[in-house]
């Protein structure tokens, strides 16, 4: 088996949320597996034990953590998305911000463009540029 690196995804409680909410996002999306915790846990029953999911034929794991962490996700790390046309960075900016925190504003920045960062509702953080 050839070694595979995945980006994968801790949430508290908001997994399969924000999995729900990317694949709405992004053409060939797919829940590949999903396990949740039951009644015994020790993670809230029905939340994620472990799913792996793709977005734009990309793979990507998460889980909802049962320990929590004085930690969260971080802009030192995106997720970075070359978009296809305006529209498709308008409507993808619009909806990653929505309800999230606009690092740089969807524009000219010289290096680019068309280029905006945010970190959304769940604090991922995402660059979308206009390839």
């Amino acid at each position: 088996m050839s070694q595979k690196i995945t980006t994968f995804l801790m949430f508290d409680g908001r997994a399969e949320e924000a999995m729900t909410f990317y694949r709405s996002l992004f053409s060939d999306a797919e829940v590949v597996s999903l396990a949740r915790y039951g009644p015994e846990g020790p993670g809230a029953e029905g939340t994620v034990v472990h799913a792996i999911f793709t977005l734009a034929g990309q793979r990507f794991m998460c889980i909802d953590s049962a320990v929590k962490h004085e930690f969260g996700f971080t802009p030192a790390v995106s997720l970075y998305v070359d978009c296809a046309d305006e529209a498709e960075i308008d409507r993808l900016y619009a909806a990653l911000a929505a309800d999230g925190t606009e690092l740089m504003a969807l524009g000219d920045h010289g290096f680019s463009t068309r280029f905006g960062w945010v970190n959304d509702r769940f604090g991922v953080s995402w660059q979308l540029n206009l390839a």
